[in-house]
């Protein structure tokens, strides 16, 4: 049986065991989650977690010392961030329209007395961009800090290409390194039906049929919004920019789809995600290594769908009228709270918060929704991790322009 079939299984098995022993017998279900489910969950997410750093930082140092070229770097940095924000900001009003349209906060009745929800103050974008570049380079990757581990990799990766000759032993000893890091994905991959079945189980059971059954509409929209920009916006993207079969990229990309969907966090899915990039769908290393983890720290469609669905429910909960030029601020906010915000942890809330504070609804509408996002997470996720993929197969195609017209001169 292949990888990507067993992991779809382990999600089918998980979710019916979860939601199963939740209601047949909720006393078991928190031991055998205590015991097993999330125990099973966490060794499969630190594995992947051991190799984010160290993977992100040789991919890219290899990546970007065999573009070599500062104006090639710039260049597909410039296409990859107005790719991001452009697609950020389709999401978000596709996920405005179908919250207008089908209404999910006028099919219930929502206690609003007892919902509290305490912001986290986001830093201002300024601030964020000076962050970039790190102080401490080795601090930087010990906290996980994807956009200065990304700046100080490039950093040598220039360097590097700049000395060629004269360091043939460090970017040989970079090569081995990436070399081994991703053999070592390869390896964790094989535990992954394992860590997706404890994961699942653990997720949908915790939630219960009840919680499922209250947000039931506001969930349908978020997901249908989800699909139609995975279908048409990222269909016509690989269709028309990429020049790819939409169908045969999907199927290449099933492992790390299933893995995205099962862990939540486009960090953790990025080792698997760059391995199916450049040995599946033949993405350059260089590119893949550049554009995908990028993508994992900056690019929030998945969340900015959510964060249009939500604003709208929050409003018709609330008994608010929101205006078309609001529903402008709630896009543009959404936009530039996606750079604000991208090395932040729990970056969706914060966005979220940033968004109904701009067009004056209460925050603590989000204690409404907070309690089946877990579930939702999974699925913009799997649709965020997609967009990074699209983004770098888009770059590798423009790419080939580039090479062509310059071979012609």
């Amino acid at each position: 049986m292949k990888l990507a079939t067993k992991i779809l299984w382990a999600l089918g098995l998980g979710a019916i065991v979860g939601i199963g022993l939740n209601l047949a017998a909720p006393s078991f279900f928190t031991e055998a989650d205590r015991f097993f489910f999330t125990p099973l969950g966490t060794i499969f997410l630190n594995l992947i977690k051991m190799l984010i750093v160290p993977l992100v930082f040789f991919s890219i140092v290899v990546g970007v010392a065999n573009i070599g070229d500062p104006k090639a770097l710039g260049r597909m940095g410039s296409k990859a961030m107005l790719f991001f924000l452009t697609t950020t900001a389709i999401a978000i009003t596709i996920g405005i329209a179908l919250a207008v349209i089908f209404q999910p906060g006028n099919k219930g009745q929502f206690d609003v007395q007892e919902a509290s929800y305490e912001a986290t103050e986001a830093p201002p974008v300024s601030e964020t961009l000076l962050g970039i570049i790190p102080a401490n380079p080795i601090d930087a990757m010990a906290s996980g800090d994807m956009l200065q581990i990304i700046f100080f990799a490039i950093f040598i990766g220039l360097g590097i290409s700049y000395l060629a000759s004269k360091v043939d032993l460090v970017k040989r000893f970079m090569e081995q390194g990436n070399e081994l890091m991703m053999f070592l994905v390869t390896l964790v991959m094989k535990f992954a039906p394992y860590g997706t079945f404890g994961l699942i189980a653990s997720a949908v059971g915790k939630q219960g049929f009840d919680a499922l059954q209250a947000m039931f509409w506001y969930m349908m929209v978020v997901l249908l919004a989800l699909f139609i920009h995975f279908i048409l916006i990222y269909g016509s993207a690989l269709k028309v920019l990429a020049k790819r079969n939409p169908i045969e990229v999907v199927k290449a990309y099933l492992p790390a789809m299933t893995v995205a969907f099962s862990t939540s966090s486009s960090s953790a899915t990025l080792p698997i995600s760059m391995e199916v990039a450049q040995n599946k769908l033949n993405v350059p290393k260089g590119i893949s290594s550049f554009v995908q983890p990028l993508g994992a720290t900056i690019n929030m469609d998945g969340t900015a769908i959510m964060q249009g669905v939500a604003t709208i429910f929050i409003a018709q909960v609330y008994g608010v009228d929101l205006s078309f030029s609001q529903m402008l601020i709630v896009v543009m906010t959404a936009v530039l709270a996606s750079i604000g915000t991208a090395a932040v942890p729990g970056a969706g809330m914060i966005m979220l918060a940033m968004v109904l504070e701009s067009v004056g609804l209460p925050v603590e509408g989000i204690a409404l929704i907070i309690g089946i996002d877990r579930l939702l997470d999974m699925t913009r996720t799997m649709v965020n991790c997609f967009g990074d993929l699209t983004c770098a197969l888009y770059i590798t195609e423009s790419e080939k322009d580039k090479e062509k017209s310059a071979l012609a001169e």
